[in-house]
């Protein structure tokens, strides 16, 4: 495949995920599907916007950069031919890595949110009633939290759904910047029609 193509694919692919991670974060902030009563009663971790800034925002614009790249004019460079193309692709790495940092943001945040576990009431107190993920493997635990309702079962699949996507578009990212290296060094499959020419590059 064509290192523009694969760029292609790759930014095709983000969006959505990017799409996804924003809406999970914005149901963070409804525990147990409800509206809360104040502010402090949501999850820490909700408020640092993993999902939103990381990968949401800083997703989009990777993505954008990826399916813009295939239809760069190659001939950009003093007539040289091609150079354009691979300048381009040099800065999908930029953004490429842009996207990793934003990935690994909310990866982190939401394996510390998985282990910490929810804030939720207990005994009239709002607190965080888990140790060190032992929740994970003991849902007898969960009765702890006396409300909100599900809120266990709420923020466990949601943090886990931003640990995943961040995760595949972490290694989306890092893709690009080994596709974005080979297009720097060797070019797109083929040079565009400006050049006036049709073999590789």
């Amino acid at each position: 495949m064509c290192t523009g193509d694969c760029a292609k694919c790759l930014g095709l692919t983000l969006i959505p995920l990017a799409v996804l991670c924003t809406l999970a974060n914005i149901l963070l902030f409804f525990p147990g599907g409800k509206v809360v009563e104040s502010n402090d009663h949501i999850t820490d971790e909700v408020w640092y916007f993993g999902g939103i800034i990381g990968s949401g925002a800083l997703m989009i614009f990777p993505a954008l950069v990826f399916l813009g790249l295939k239809n760069n004019d190659c001939c950009g460079c003093c007539g040289n031919e091609s150079c354009g193309k691979r300048f381009a692709m040099f800065s999908s790495i930029i953004f490429a890595a842009v996207g990793l940092v934003g990935a690994g943001y909310c990866f982190v945040l939401s394996a510390f949110a998985l282990n910490k576990g929810p804030k939720c009431n207990t005994n009239n107190t709002w607190t965080y009633p888990f140790l060190n993920g032992n929740y994970l493997s003991d849902n007898s635990l969960w009765n702890q939290c006396q409300s909100p309702v599900d809120i266990v079962p709420w923020n466990l699949t949601l943090f886990s759904l931003l640990l995943v996507m961040s995760g595949i578009q972490a290694v989306l990212c890092a893709i690009q910047v080994v596709n974005g290296l080979f297009g720097t060094l060797c070019g797109d499959c083929k040079c565009c029609g400006c050049c006036g020419g049709d073999g590789p590059v």
